[in-house]
């Protein structure tokens, strides 16, 4: 795996892990009774954002790393998902 590959995978890794962080203890104007006028009840009124980016950024991390160490390795390949055997054979 290239630099440029990791950080791909590591960027993938991270908006996947945001995507699920983002909604977790958000509390919404609805939630709290404050309405401001013009926007939508689900409007966040709480989000903590800054801290569920940091919070991100460490999950990613990890999984990054275990994805990574497991491509490293060999463990699996891409000849691991070829279901349909469309990959030439190995040349020895």
């Amino acid at each position: 795996m290239g630099i440029t590959s990791g950080i791909v995978l590591y960027a993938v890794i991270w908006f996947m892990t945001w995507l699920i962080v983002i909604p977790i203890r958000i509390t919404t104007q609805g939630d709290a009774g404050e309405i401001v006028p013009g926007t939508h009840a689900g409007s966040p009124q709480v989000h903590h954002l800054k801290k569920k980016a940091w919070i991100t950024t460490g999950i990613a991390a990890v999984i990054w790393a275990i994805v990574a160490g497991i491509i490293l390795s060999g463990v699996i390949s891409v000849r691991d998902f070829d279901w349909f055997n469309r990959l030439p054979p190995i040349s020895e």
